[in-house]
């Protein structure tokens, strides 16, 4: 009966293991994952900001063009 409690406590100690290797390897998964959108989205920004600067160089032509003044 000594080697019970060794044996009950090894078990829990593998089930434990098991379940955070288990928790690990989702998690490494998850995370690829994430870096993944957020490069999709890092680049969506970029070409975002791609746009804004053309249009911001475009509407300083026109004002130069038509001869705006801010007031």
């Amino acid at each position: 009966m000594a080697d019970e409690p060794d044996n009950i406590v090894l078990e829990h100690l593998r089930a434990i293991r098991n379940a955070l290797a288990d928790l690990q390897a989702e998690m490494r998964a998850e995370f690829h994952d994430l870096k993944v959108r957020m490069t999709g989205v890092e680049q969506g920004l970029a070409v975002l900001n791609n746009r804004v600067d053309r249009i911001e160089v475009r509407l300083q032509k026109i004002d130069k063009r038509l001869d705006l003044t801010e007031a």
